[in-house]
């Protein structure tokens, strides 16, 4: 019986170590499942997945969302690919977010697998929600406690939408699945479905407005929750390396790559495990 490590990382999400992603028994995907409850993000370092591999981990966890954005891998399109070439400039998911917010039940989770990193720079930054609510006054949970907000990736991923206009079709595209989405509201604090916890539930990449609001007067609240999110404290940078694996939690974390390795290529591997519907 393997022996698990787990390593509270500062700000957010944990460590573990002594676990083989290709290879373990019930009890210890167990504690891999409770501690991603718990801490909302998982971090694994040395593995050895292929991708028949990597998507029979994802299975353990749910069922496997086939991306509509990302280009897909051509043996295997439960894999998105996250990629940059040397010759690139933009990255994939270079601002703050959470995925797949814009759907009606959002994405439980996503597992990323390094497969080429360059020497320097291409970290992945992570926020925790859990903290960052927890931080809040009384006053604004209870303010917070009746509001909701209105989530799209039109903005984003259609027609007219910022990816349209960056070197980036190549790698994300499908406009026309974007354009017809409907804008969908999800409560602006959620009650984690795995943990019982509460949690912030907005993140300026695809939260439009709060509920009811008008864009302008929804911006000042929003920007001083996106302030809280990115403090220190609730905050991690990890450092990929071949074999690295990050899985995190949708409902309780944002996610930002960094954009500092032009000329070098960063290959990664990423499978989205579906969620269920969210509640205040």
């Amino acid at each position: 019986m393997s022996e698990l490590r787990l390593m509270e990382l500062e700000g957010c999400g944990v460590e573990i170590s002594g676990f083989d992603l290709t290879r373990h028994n019930a009890p210890d995907l167990e504690s891999v499942k409770q501690a991603f409850a718990d801490y909302g993000l998982v971090f694994f370092r040395d593995q050895k997945l292929s991708e028949q591999q990597h998507i029979q981990f994802a299975e353990n966890f749910g069922k496997i969302n086939i991306n509509r954005f990302f280009a897909a891998h051509p043996d295997y399109p439960q894999i998105a690919l996250v990629s940059k070439d040397p010759d690139q400039t933009t990255n994939i998911g270079g601002g703050w977010h959470t995925d797949h917010s814009y759907d009606l039940e959002p994405a439980l989770g996503s597992i990323l697998v390094a497969r080429e990193v360059p020497e320097q720079g291409g970290a992945t930054c992570f926020a925790n929600l859990y903290r960052a609510y927890e931080s809040l006054s009384a006053g604004l949970k209870a303010t917070l406690a009746g509001l909701s907000a209105v989530h799209s990736a039109r903005h984003i991923f259609g027609s007219q939408g910022a990816h349209e206009q960056q070197d980036i079709t190549d790698r994300v595209g499908n406009s026309a699945a974007a354009d017809v989405l409907t804008d969908v509201i999800h409560p602006m604090v959620i009650t984690h479905p795995l943990s019982g916890r509460k949690a912030l539930y907005v993140n300026p990449a695809f939260t439009l407005h709060i509920a009811g609001w008008r864009v302008e007067e929804s911006r000042a609240l929003l920007d001083y929750l996106y302030t809280v999110v990115q403090q220190d404290e609730n905050t991690t940078e990890f450092n990929w390396r071949p074999g690295s694996v990050a899985f995190w939690d949708n409902r309780a974390t944002w996610h930002l790559a960094k954009n500092d390795y032009h000329g070098h290529k960063r290959l990664m591997h990423r499978i989205t495990v579906e969620g269920c519907a969210l509640t205040a």
